[in-house]
């Protein structure tokens, strides 16, 4: 009797366990379906985005299917709202890099260190600028080609510069104040009040003069009230920045930049997925520059 019970006791939890496994593979199996409709659906966004009649204030742009339980939302950025490193580098504007690091919280010496490194990093040359790091620097790392002595291809490639773990540090969203794609300046008509106040010196407070001015009377940027800048002079008028006296400000700035990222968010289930893809010329003959796809939690 002892051992029928036994058995019994045995059985019951071998049956628990095929009942828990059983379990977790159809979670398993649900999430990779609902992932891969999610993602599909990410697609048909990315595909409504990429039209070129389709303004950023379509209501296209967002849609959900309750009785399917899934739909996708998609924004349409300026490419230029973010800081172009490749561009800031090349013209040499140090000043701007290192006065965004310290604002981040690096001290002064460090800040002009991890600037000087990443002017090496894109220079032709191997010569080491004051504080900077060249090809001895990396081999003493056990880090063979390094720098690649040319433009950045991609934003992550700036991990990989001497310093940049410590930029990490006091700031992981860092990825989002940078990019390579845009077609040079800060798009006054785009960039958020903190990435103004970083370039022009102003304060974060006067620098959203600028982006609220843009977004016209219900404060939402691409609707139909929004009031976008003609030039650069227009928006730092709003500063007080006279750009004939201060050059070395103007050249920072632009408006209307035609490289844009569309970022499709598609929904199935409890799975998100993201897709982004960045396209210049949108409104005439586009080009694809990127595209990256993300899960999201």
């Amino acid at each position: 009797m002892v051992a029928v019970l036994w058995l019994i006791a045995v059985l019951g939890m071998a049956t628990m366990v095929a009942l828990r496994v059983i379990a977790f593979d159809m979670e398993l199996t649900a999430a990779k379906v609902h992932g891969a409709r999610a993602r599909n659906i990410a697609e048909i966004g990315i595909a409504v985005g990429s039209n070129p009649v389709v303004k950023r204030d379509d209501p296209l742009l967002h849609h959900f299917d309750e009785a399917a339980g899934g739909g996708y939302d998609v924004n349409i950025l300026s490419e230029g709202g973010r800081f172009n490193i490749n561009t800031i580098l090349l013209r040499n504007d140090t000043a701007l890099l290192r006065d965004l690091f310290i604002s981040w919280g690096l001290e002064l010496d460090t800040a002009q260190a991890i600037t000087a490194c990443l002017a090496d990093w894109i220079d032709a040359d191997d010569n080491v600028s004051l504080n900077g790091a060249e090809k001895d620097w990396y081999e003493s790392q056990r880090r063979i080609n390094q720098p690649f002595n040319r433009p950045f291809y991609n934003i992550d490639e700036m991990r990989l510069v001497r310093g940049m773990d410590l930029v990490e540090a006091v700031r992981p969203d860092w990825r989002n104040w940078f990019t390579v794609w845009s077609s040079g300046g800060l798009d006054l008509n785009d960039a958020s009040a903190e990435l103004i106040a970083a370039a022009t010196g102003a304060s974060v407070e006067v620098a959203a003069f600028i982006p609220r001015a843009v977004c016209g009377a219900d404060g939402v940027r691409g609707t139909e009230d929004d009031v976008p800048f003609k030039s650069p002079k227009d928006a730092l008028d709003l500063l007080a920045i006279d750009v004939n006296s201060r050059p070395d400000l103007a050249q920072r700035f632009t408006v209307n930049d035609t490289t844009t990222r569309i970022e499709s968010t598609g929904t199935a289930g409890s799975a998100k997925r993201r897709i982004t893809v960045v396209v210049r010329n949108r409104t005439g003959q586009p080009a694809l520059l990127d595209r990256f796809e993300e899960i999201i939690p």
